[in-house]
């Protein structure tokens, strides 16, 4: 068959599944089998391919008809320029989380003076899953010290394959365990960072079962949240992070588009400049939140029980 043709003929089988942007998922799971860029696909449409890739490339349609991601097909997403294995042990990492980073980059000029790439900054990813911010984070500041937790163990087997896929395999210490548990009891002394991060399980049940298949069916329910209220985990990691931070530090977390004024409320004593980001939608995304400083001559801050 001639590109053209396989190329709609996966399309027209997209379509008729009701797959979500259909042409894009046709043109990367053909650019995955044939291991090229789009501008081949429609550079030479004429073009014979092998019956064996074509073949290859209806079984990727037949499996993304089902519902099932293209990420988890092609093993592989796109994160802050970095290309991220992806696997359905780990969630799929958005654009959205990106402020994420960002919010990062602006808070540290604050820590310190000096280009951002020379701040010798601490910070903690809390749920890193793939890894996609504390390697994205790794990226931007070569002398930070970076850390990342996780509860579930096959989700940090893929975070160490894309630090190591990526060069990030001496810069990035993982540990597993419930949100920052691995490091406030058994490690003090790694305590006084700069960044607590998180982008936490916050979906609701209700909000779950109204997503895209391609979310609920497919994507880790551990990942997304499935909570009563959806806030559960902001409860608990705010006031680990306060004990995990420095004063000055900061805790940057992503929140659901409705969550602005709840997790807000959620600071209490010991949290200071607090602020909600929108995205470029306009939609709440990051909520960061500064650990108040000591005042002149203390000598030290109580922090709140674990």
């Amino acid at each position: 068959m001639q590109l053209r043709q396989v190329l709609q003929f996966g399309l027209k089988r997209l379509d008729d599944n009701n797959v979500p942007s259909p042409q894009l998922a046709a043109e990367i799971l053909l650019m995955h089998v044939l291991s090229c860029d789009r501008s081949r696909l429609y550079a030479s449409p004429e073009v014979e391919v092998p019956d064996e890739l074509a073949g290859r490339y209806f079984e990727l349609i037949d499996e993304r008809s089902t519902g099932k991601p293209t990420q988890y097909i092609t093993g592989h997403q796109e994160f802050w320029g970095l290309d991220f294995e992806v696997t359905p042990d780990v969630l799929i990492p958005r654009p959205e989380t990106e402020h994420v980073i960002e919010a990062v980059i602006e808070l540290a000029q604050g820590h310190c003076a000096g280009p951002r790439r020379h701040l010798p900054l601490r910070m903690i990813d809390v749920g890193t899953g793939s890894g996609a911010i504390a390697l994205a984070l790794a990226s931007e500041f070569p002398r930070a010290t970076v850390m990342a937790t996780d509860i579930s163990p096959s989700a940090l087997d893929v975070a160490h394959r894309n630090a190591e896929r990526l060069g990030f395999a001496n810069r990035v210490a993982f540990f597993a365990g419930d949100l920052l548990a691995p490091i406030l009891g058994p490690i003090p002394a790694m305590l006084d960072f700069d960044f607590v991060l998180s982008n936490p399980p916050y979906v609701s049940p209700c909000e779950i079962a109204s997503m895209q298949r391609e979310v609920r069916d497919f994507e880790p329910r551990i990942a997304l949240g499935g909570f009563d209220q959806g806030d559960e985990v902001y409860r608990r990691l705010l006031p680990q992070a306060l004990a995990a931070l420095k004063p000055g530090g900061h805790l940057v977390v992503e929140i659901g588009y409705n969550m602005g004024p709840g997790i807000s409320a959620l600071f209490g004593d010991g949290w200071t400049g607090i602020e909600v980001r929108p995205d470029l939608a306009g939609i709440p995304r990051v909520v960061t939140a500064e650990k108040r400083r000591l005042n002149h001559g203390q000598n030290a801050e109580p922090n709140p029980p674990r």
